[in-house]
């Protein structure tokens, strides 16, 4: 677990007035789910010193469909609401981060090809079953890990994506469709009624981010909006950045 999470996790329990109880409930069940498996030793070997893409569900991420067709031999990090609309443009990450919010239909399509990584939560233990039907899978949680269940630190999907390219020693990470601002991807799938506490959520992985662009040792790039710690780079140098 990265050095200094746990304060960071008892700031995300008080601002959404989270159970810390029932996240490590969820991630109990999770556990009972999983199967001891070498998934963490295929992650490595797909990122250590690597350059990966992290992708996002931000209103950037239309335009950047095209640059991420381009790279489509590039490793691919893609947070769970952005599945629909990349395998549309025949797009297959390698490793998903989902909490199993995003959109179900395509989640179930790449369930055989994507390494998944399933976060337990306090909000999704009902849907946590679909585990079994990911042929290969790994757990986390905000809280203490333990046995099959891991920590990388992250809070949203995106921002989880980072952590965890970072942990795994990326060489470079380049972030598509990462926006955190007053605005909301269409793809995101957010309610009305949910709105205020996305845009909470956005800010709080944002903070994130800069705090771990201070102690990662991976370069980090946005192709996005600008995030203390990330260079701001251009469709046009993704290709320079990634070789």
């Amino acid at each position: 677990m990265i050095s200094g999470w746990k304060k960071k996790y008892s700031g995300i329990l008080k601002e959404f007035k989270y159970s810390g109880k029932k996240d490590k409930e969820s991630a109990v069940i999770l556990n009972s789910i999983l199967k001891k498996s070498n998934v963490n030793e295929e992650i490595s070997n797909l990122i250590k010193d690597k350059s990966v893409l992290v992708i996002g569900s931000g209103p950037s991420l239309s335009t950047a469909i095209p640059e991420l067709i381009k790279n489509k031999k590039s490793i691919k990090i893609a947070a769970d609401s952005s599945i629909k609309l990349l395998l549309e443009n025949g797009i297959i990450p390698e490793i998903i981060i989902t909490d199993l919010d995003g959109d179900e239909k395509s989640l179930k399509k790449v369930s055989k090809k994507s390494i998944f990584v399933v976060h337990a939560h306090g909000d999704n233990i009902d849907k946590l079953e679909f585990s079994k039907k990911i042929k290969k899978c790994i757990g986390t949680t905000q809280s203490n890990p333990f046995d099959k269940i891991q920590n990388f630190g992250g809070f949203t999907d995106g921002d989880r994506g980072v952590f965890l390219a970072s942990h795994f020693g990326a060489k470079k990470i380049i972030l598509f469709g990462m926006d955190f601002g007053k605005r909301i991807g269409k793809h995101s799938n957010t309610k009305k009624l949910e709105r205020k506490i996305k845009l909470m959520k956005l800010s709080r992985g944002e903070l994130l981010l800069e705090w771990l662009a201070t102690k990662t040792k991976s370069e980090l790039f946005t192709t996005s909006k600008p995030i203390r710690g990330f260079k701001k780079i251009s469709y046009k140098t993704v290709n320079s950045v990634i070789t």
